[in-house]
C-alpha cells in the first residue's frame, strides 16, 4: 500500500490537548484538527472574514 501524501502537517501544538494545522496539497485549503483525550475533530481554517485558508498549491516531485 503506497503512503498518501495529500495531506501535509505544518503546525502541532500540545500533548493531551492538541492543536494542529493541515494543509491539502492539491487544493492549498488549510485544516484544523484538535483532539483532547480520546475525542477530536476536523474543520475548515477560517481567516478573521470567514473565508477558508487556502495557499498556494506548490506541486512537488513524490519523493
Amino acid at each position: 500500500m503506497s503512503e498518501n501524501k495529500r495531506f501535509e502537517k505544518i503546525y502541532s501544538q500540545g500533548v493531551a490537548n492538541v492543536n494542529e494545522i493541515w494543509v491539502d496539497r492539491e487544493t492549498g485549503v488549510h485544516y484544523l484538527y484538535h483532539a483532547a483525550g480520546y475525542s477530536g475533530g476536523l474543520t475548515v481554517l477560517l481567516d478573521r472574514d470567514g473565508r477558508p485558508v487556502i495557499s498556494p498549491v506548490v506541486h512537488r516531485e513524490e519523493d
